[in-house]
């Protein structure tokens, strides 16, 4: 079955939003662990946004489910997950501006430094995974780099499906791309944008391992509960690639 991360970022925007101790977010991945993910997801950005650095610590005590690290590649970030050993670390691009991950990183464009960042995750035990747009340029850099794992960029299917937009297009874009990371030897993952109403037909995809879901699971979670809000979607994922 495709394994299901949870992002619990934005329990910490909460938090942060009063700069004070509630929500949890440490807390909020231990209700993701009962509503039966098999991962947690969280980004420790360089301006500090959401997810600090002793939310990080902590998680990576915690946790019984595997810990993935979103970050961008610079030395003070591969220093940190050298020393916190998440089991996986997944390269992104990053935006002082932005308020969300608006694309894919550009490997192609910056392969020798990518190729640096990678050796050292890979020299100290992590894996390291790329989060990239489906681009088969993209995905020949990713495994010239030594990239473990790519993890397909799903926003432009994500909005084909909210603003009524070539759907079938966007899909079979991730299905390729899913394709050509699996014959390079590489694990394939998707994520972004990813909600209860555009899930499964990606979920069912062949050769998918594991859905990088947060902000739509969060925004259910205050209705809902967390639990529940992680428990439907694991069922949502599991009919579909059952």
């Amino acid at each position: 079955m495709v394994i299901l991360s949870v992002n619990v970022d934005h329990v910490a925007t909460v938090r942060e939003a009063r700069r004070g101790r509630e929500p949890s977010p440490v807390l909020a991945a231990a209700e993701v662990e009962r509503g039966g993910a098999g991962g947690v997801t969280v980004h420790l950005r360089e301006d500090r946004r959401h997810i600090q650095d002793a939310d990080v610590v902590e998680l990576s005590k915690t946790l019984t489910v595997p810990l993935n690290f979103e970050m961008a590649p610079t030395d003070e970030m591969v220093a940190l997950a050298s020393t916190l050993q998440p089991q996986s670390a997944m390269l992104v691009p990053e935006g002082r501006q932005e308020v969300t991950t608006e694309g894919g990183l550009d490997v192609a464009s910056d392969q020798n430094t990518l190729r640096e960042v990678v050796s050292r995750l890979s020299d100290a035990g992590i894996p390291a995974s790329a989060f990239i747009d489906a681009c088969e340029v993209q995905i020949a850099a990713a495994a010239g780099c030594g990239f473990a794992v790519c993890e397909v960029h799903t926003g432009p299917w994500a909005e084909a499906v909210a603003g009524g937009g070539n759907q079938d297009a966007e899909l079979q874009k991730v299905a390729a791309a899913g394709r050509l990371i699996t014959a390079a030897g590489m694990r394939f993952n998707a994520g972004h944008a990813l909600g209860y109403d555009n899930v499964q037909p990606i979920a069912a995809l062949p050769d998918l391992c594991e859905l990088h879901i947060g902000h739509a699971i969060v925004s259910r979670a205050i209705f809902t509960g967390m639990q529940e809000a992680v428990r439907e979607m694991v069922n949502l994922i599991k009919a579909a690639s059952s």
